[in-house]
């Protein structure tokens, strides 16, 4: 007993002595134990809040998630809180001073509320990227002049996520808990080296932390490290969280370039180089081109017409595609409105990253009105919102157009939606009026406005398009009103006769209420219309697959323009035979020498750390290395029969398609050959 009780009072000395008994150290663990506490409510909150992304989700698979997770959440806490964490730990005693501990309390408070923050809004901004936001959100906005106006709308119409923020922060302030100045200090020549030791200790967990892992022969952990817990890609975005993917990117510069096959096998799979040589004369006429805000599959009856008591937001365009041609399964190549404009108006996907925003976008790229220009067309951009919102007329100057035309062109403020910019009627009927000023052959685009939050409808019109059951549905219906009187108006002019319209959404609706139109598939449904008054052999649907990236090489096939250039897409107003009656079923030797793919529809899309094609019936998704998912999606429309193992050779044939695309794309975009000079 004498022993014992002299052990202890050794023990009781040190601590003493050394200052440990003030539990500097205990309240660093458990200060960061409540941030990643309130991460993980976060984590859960997101799942909540987007049940309908998840049908396949069970109880313990979900915790396994959370478990994944917060192994993202310790490195984001690590950075997140870095300086604090060096502040506290140093050894010098200034660090229990009253002044020192509310500055950094007070730091503490606002970075993690920060962190917070972005995890709380990443609970409803997921549904229009189907993504974690990653730094490329500040590019994207940094051209918004009314960004304090659309953060205030957010706010308005999602005050419950601003509700819940608030109560984090509050527990995050009344929980921090006091740091007690220790009764005594030692000598320095106990304090210091003890407290240096335990300062070093405190440095090297912070720096495993930031790796995500103890061992120092493995990489830093990514954003893709988030597929070791999942079962489908979807689910990535659970276990990551919205700091950890921000600080992530925030240095990402180049996308990996993949190289899997030489240049023979590799233009014998597929090649986006196009070689038009038609025997028909070039026709010149004019190509409008309407982006039409979030209009996805899923309020369009043409769509849905197997399900009853779906109702369609948009009359006007069902009616114009009983006198259009139309894909029964078209996507779009991404989930933003910046995806949109490359994809559609010069065939290039955003994969990895919006496009506009990488270091790529300098690249030289054949657009639509590039090539148009060549043949002697007049080109011009029209956008409702103010002159540079989303970096729009950047944006189309990349695609060759020669004008932009915005809310300062308009003029007339007085139809201004006091946030995003000019009603979608009345700048639609401007957009009518200026065509009719320009010399024919013309080729323009509009990018539409009203269906985006925060769906702003003219007085007028706010007991007519009421929301049912939202303030979008709303907006959309008229819209689509907008459209009609667009339509109206131009049918009475000249050029109408001669033009050829293309009609496409920029993504997938953002308020789905189906499931099916919730998974990784649906969430990408959207309308690809081609019109051309009195052309009886534009009119039609097609049961075929079609993606934004197809326009650009369908429209030039229409002109019959002779010529070549790089498209990502294919022509989907030519029937292109599969090569040797090639089936999807047929399997694809190791040894490749037949163009099995040149002709082929397919579609493509980012989603998280994957690229998911889709191919006749059946989509894979696929990480760079291997085939994790793979449905029958257009029968399995909830995707809930992973058939990656059931179906070897349909699995290889699609992977090399993967493979083949994303070398070309990669290489191609780091080589600078998104064009032929």
């Amino acid at each position: 007993m004498e022993r014992s009780s002299s052990y202890k009072n050794i023990w009781q000395y040190y601590l003493t002595r050394s200052g440990l008994n003030s539990s500097v150290f205990l309240m660093l663990l458990y200060r960061k134990a409540l941030v990643m506490f309130l991460f993980t409510i976060c984590r859960v909150l997101f799942y909540l809040f987007n049940t309908g992304y998840y049908p396949n989700m069970t109880t313990s698979h979900f915790f396994s998630l959370l478990l994944g997770g917060m192994r993202f959440d310790a490195l984001a806490l690590v950075y997140v809180n870095s300086l604090y964490l060096v502040a506290m730990l140093i050894p010098f005693k200034f660090r229990y001073n009253n002044t020192y501990q509310k500055v950094f309390k007070f730091w503490y408070v606002l970075t993690n509320s920060i962190a917070i923050a972005a995890n709380c809004i990443d609970i409803i901004y997921f549904r229009f990227t189907m993504r974690r936001t990653t730094a490329t959100v500040f590019d994207e906005f940094s051209n918004e002049g009314n960004i304090l106006q659309l953060f205030g709308g957010f706010f308005i119409q999602y005050w419950y996520i601003v509700l819940i923020f608030a109560a984090m922060v509050f527990i995050l302030i009344k929980a921090y808990g006091k740091l007690r100045k220790p009764e005594r200090f030692s000598s320095p020549l106990v304090y210091y080296p003890v407290n240096t030791v335990l300062m070093l200790v405190g440095v090297l967990f912070m720096f495993f932390g930031m790796r995500g892992h103890l061992m120092f022969h493995n990489r830093p952990i990514s954003l893709a490290n988030a597929s070791e817990y999942v079962k489908e890609p979807i689910e990535m975005p659970i276990v990551q969280s919205t700091p950890f993917t921000l600080i992530k990117t925030l240095t990402i510069d180049k996308m990996p370039i993949y190289r899997y096959y030489s240049e023979n096998e590799l233009a014998a799979i597929f090649t986006p180089e196009k070689d038009y040589q038609p025997t028909e004369p070039f026709r010149y006429k004019n190509v409008v081109i309407f982006i039409l805000e979030s209009y996805g599959a899923e309020f369009i009856s043409a769509y849905n017409k197997d399900k009853a008591g779906l109702v369609s937001y948009t009359p006007f365009l069902d009616s114009l595609m009983r006198q259009s041609r139309y894909y029964l399964y078209s996507y779009a190549n991404g989930r933003k409105s910046i995806d949109a404009m490359p994809s559609i108006l010069a065939s290039i996907p955003s994969i990895v990253e919006p496009y506009v925003l990488s270091p790529y976008s300098a690249n030289h790229v054949n657009g639509i009105a590039t090539i148009l220009r060549e043949e002697g067309y007049k080109t011009a951009f029209f956008h409702n919102a103010y002159n540079g919102a989303m970096g729009f007329n950047g944006i189309a100057n990349l695609m060759g157009f020669e004008e932009y035309y915005g809310m300062d062109e308009f003029g007339d403020k007085s139809h201004y939606d006091g946030i995003a910019g000019i009603f979608d009627e009345e700048f639609f009927q401007f957009y009518a009026q200026e065509l009719n000023k320009m010399p024919q052959p013309f080729c323009t685009a509009l990018f539409s406005l009203s269906s985006h939050t925060p769906f702003n409808l003219p007085e007028r019109y706010k007991d007519v398009f009421k929301g049912d059951p939202d303030a979008f549905r709303g907006s959309l219906r008229y819209s689509d009103y907008a459209l009609q009187r667009f339509f109206e108006t131009a049918s009475q002019m000249p050029w109408y006769d001669s033009t050829l319209f293309v009609l496409a959404a920029d993504h997938g609706g953002i308020y789905s209420m189906n499931d099916e139109y919730k998974t990784t598939a649906g969430v990408y449904a959207i309308p690809i219309v081609f019109y051309a008054p009195g052309d009886s052999t534009l009119v039609g649907m097609e049961e075929r697959l079609a993606q934004q990236a197809d326009i650009l090489p369908s429209v030039l096939s229409y002109l019959s323009y002779r010529g070549t250039f790089i498209s990502f897409g294919t022509n989907l107003l030519e029937k292109q035979p599969k090569a040797d009656g090639a089936t999807a079923t047929e399997a694809v030797t190791d040894t490749i020498a037949e163009p099995k793919y040149l002709g082929k529809d397919f579609a493509v899309q980012y989603v998280g750390s994957f690229l998911q094609l889709m191919k006749d019936d059946y989509m894979i998704q696929f990480d760079g290395q291997k085939t994790l998912s793979m449905y029958k999606f257009k029968e399995d429309t909830f995707l809930s029969n992973n058939l990656v193992d059931s179906l070897p050779d349909i699995r290889n044939e699609l992977e090399q398609l993967a493979k083949a695309f994303l070398q070309q794309y990669t290489t191609r975009m780091d080589e600078d050959r998104l064009s032929v000079r």
